[in-house]
């Protein structure tokens, strides 16, 4: 049994995952974007929508392979470079929120984002799994994502208006330092909706220990059989807990892991067992350090915009004289 054998399609996931999430961030000119490189405008799940919880999953797999040199359990060393690389990631959104304004206004900036979600689920999801067993792992998520039901349902509703995420999220952050893009203080990266987000990491943890555990000929067949469920099992939650991406509803988590598991399972068969690789080289190289390719992205359209809103500005200013 080929058990702890790293794939070649995992790296691929990440490449594709990390291209996507740069795709959507940055489709060229907002005034004509094509429909699948949309949000969903609130319930509802465009493929955009599945990028960002695509790259939890994956992250959630490379734990599993991670992990193992630090025994799988909580220690000095281990505790170290999980605080170490939340804190940094963390630190990294905040500057690019806060890019290019060269003296930060702290009473506005927004203090949550993509990569402050990606460090907290990182840093908790990596806490859970160093000190939980396998069988209590699985009840954990499922606790987290009955739970979130139970929250959204009794204390608010689904509306973007009414849900019980805006009230958490004024609470502990203001509403000063939350996202308007939806016309109010609501911020799709918000502290409460991160909790099922942890839920995305943790199943793909569990997908890297079902791969560590299997046969690589039986290895697809079984990942397509959990893939199916997740989907089925998330698409029905969504018809009493809406599929939704701001509020990362528990069906939602079901039903994005599932395709990405799909996903998964596709390259795994096509590269690692068919053999099919020439056209993987860009897709690894570009997964190599997906965290840092992501923001180099972000920072380098940001300082474009600034580049041209200032030179704008100087042209109408010498205009005006």
């Amino acid at each position: 049994m080929e058990k702890t054998q790293r794939y070649l399609a995992l790296d691929v996931l990440r490449g594709i995952t990390i291209s996507g999430m740069i795709l959507v961030n940055t489709p060229g000119s907002w005034s004509y974007v094509y429909a699948p490189l949309r949000h969903s405008q609130w319930h509802g799940c465009t493929p955009t929508d599945l990028v960002f919880p695509f790259f939890l999953f994956v992250m959630g797999v490379s734990m599993f392979f991670s992990f193992k040199k630090y025994g799988n359990s909580v220690n000095k060393h281990s505790l170290f470079k999980i605080i170490k690389r939340t804190a940094l990631i963390f630190a990294i959104g905040l500057f690019l929120n806060s890019f290019p304004q060269w003296k930060m206004d702290v009473s506005t900036l927004r203090i949550l984002g993509v990569l402050q979600r990606i460090a907290l689920a990182y840093g908790i999801s990596a806490l859970l799994i160093l000190t939980l067993r396998m069988r209590v792992l699985q009840f954990t998520g499922a606790f987290i994502l009955l739970s979130y039901w139970a929250v959204l349902y009794f204390f608010g509703n689904y509306s973007i208006e009414g849900n019980f995420t805006i009230a958490v999220d004024t609470a502990i952050l203001g509403s000063n330092h939350m996202y308007h893009g939806f016309g109010i203080a609501f911020d799709p990266e918000g502290l409460l909706s991160t909790i099922p987000s942890i839920v995305t990491v943790l199943i793909g943890y569990i997908t890297g220990w079902i791969i560590g555990q299997t046969e690589r000929k039986s290895l697809p067949a079984k990942l397509l059989i959990l893939s199916v469920i997740l989907v089925v099992s998330g698409w029905l939650w969504g018809l009493v807990f809406p599929i939704n991406k701001p509020l990362w509803t528990s069906s939602y988590v079901l039903y994005t892991a599932g395709w990405a598991l799909l996903l998964l399972t596709v390259l795994i068969w096509l590269i690692d067992i068919k053999n099919f690789k020439k056209w993987t080289g860009f897709f690894v190289i570009f997964g190599m350090n997906p965290l840092f390719i992501y923001a180099l992205s972000i920072l380098w359209v940001k300082f474009l915009i600034y580049v041209v809103n200032f030179n704008r500005l100087c042209f109408r200013t010498l205009w005006e004289k």
